[in-house]
């Protein structure tokens, strides 16, 4: 009898040390994988002077004049690396977009337009999802940028792409066909990057 409890428990421990295996495991994966896409995508950030309605208003005023504005520019760029460049380049041009569409809703905000590395949440589009991770973004404070923010990505230019074309975007910017998988619905893209998030997150509270 007692060699059969020292059987059972023996089993257990081997149980648990494979699937402790398999998690870490997971988890390894789950986080190159997030990296990976993160080094090959830009975000566009705009944050609102604050949470006024028509402050918020403006901030998809200055959104959209923006975001035309860089995907036209990006649109010659076949790399993360190519677009970071050409964007670095231009920074000015867009802060003075910006501006413009402010002063022409009737407002004095200054805008701050930068490229920064930043922490993002998972987020659910209509025909894609990004898992959270630290991403490259395209970053413009309206005014005091104390009010509600929008993001999106603007290389690949997924933004305004419909569904069918999200793919051919990703893959057209040196997304692997895992990473598309990662993103789109072809490839439980929910589960995959919730499971991205979680370890994520753990990455972030043991740093």
């Amino acid at each position: 009898m007692k060699r059969l409890d020292c059987r059972k428990l023996k089993l257990l421990e081997i149980a648990l040390m494979l699937g402790a295996a398999l998690f870490l495991t997971s988890g390894a994966l789950a986080l190159q994988t997030g990296d990976q896409l993160a080094e090959k995508v830009v975000r566009l950030h705009v944050i609102a002077n604050s949470d006024s309605d028509a402050d918020q208003a403006l901030k998809l005023q200055v959104r959209d004049r923006v975001l035309e504005r860089a995907e036209a520019l990006l649109r010659q760029c076949e790399s993360r690396q190519d677009a970071e460049k050409l964007l670095e380049s231009r920074l000015f041009e867009l802060r003075r977009i910006a501006l413009e569409e402010i002063r022409d809703n009737g407002f004095d905000y200054d805008a701050v337009v930068r490229l920064t590395e930043m922490d993002f949440p998972t987020r659910e589009y209509d025909s894609f999802t990004l898992p959270a991770g630290k991403y490259l973004a395209l970053r413009v404070v309206i005014g005091e940028g104390a009010g509600r923010n929008w993001w999106c990505v603007v290389f690949p230019p997924l933004c305004a792409a419909a569904s069918a074309d999200v793919p051919a975007s990703a893959l057209a910017a040196g997304l692997s066909e895992e990473q598309v998988g990662l993103i789109t619905e072809s490839d439980g893209y929910i589960i995959k990057s919730k499971l991205v998030e979680f370890w994520e997150q753990l990455r972030n509270n043991a740093e």
